[in-house]
């Protein structure tokens, strides 16, 4: 099993404060592109970053930039395509404005620096990929997709110890 950590990857415990903001990316509707919001509903039934303010999205919106500026820190997770990642893979995010969104693709990077352009604010933002192999009109992850989450899930549990 290799992990690929590209950042200071905090506890979980950093993220549990009321001016936190834990955002699922994901469609439940498409295997495994529900992996975001499988791993928003593991945090909630484990009570894990209760202060925290948690949230399920399709997608990412322009409007989100108005939304992180009234947070210290965020944390989103999403499901990921990206032959690099095995398992999963935590990255900090930098604002880049990259101008390749659409109404249905914005990354975080645009919002983050779309924040920075409106409100002159940048939270710390990081993201949570979790690797994903089907992604058709199905409800249900795959059973490789679940293993992902299982090892995203236990290395969280193994370092807030």
């Amino acid at each position: 099993m290799s992990l690929e950590i590209k950042a200071y990857c905090p506890n979980l415990t950093t993220f549990n404060t009321p001016t936190s903001l834990i955002y699922g990316i994901g469609n439940i509707g498409r295997q495994d592109d529900g992996l975001g919001w499988a791993f928003i509903d593991w945090l909630t039934k484990e009570s894990i970053l209760s202060k925290a303010e948690t949230m399920k999205h399709y997608q990412l919106h322009l409007e989100d930039a108005d939304l992180i500026s009234h947070k210290k820190r965020v944390l989103f997770i999403d499901a990921t395509k990206e032959a690099a990642v095995e398992t999963f893979e935590f990255v900090k995010i930098e604002p880049k404005l990259d101008f390749t969104f659409t109404s249905h693709d914005i990354s975080i990077a645009s919002i983050l620096a779309t924040c920075n352009l409106c409100f002159d604010y940048i939270p710390e933002v990081y993201l949570l990929k979790i690797k994903g192999y089907e992604w058709e009109l199905k409800e249900g992850l795959t059973d490789k997709a679940i293993e992902n989450l299982n090892i995203s899930k236990d290395y969280f549990k193994n370092i807030q110890k």
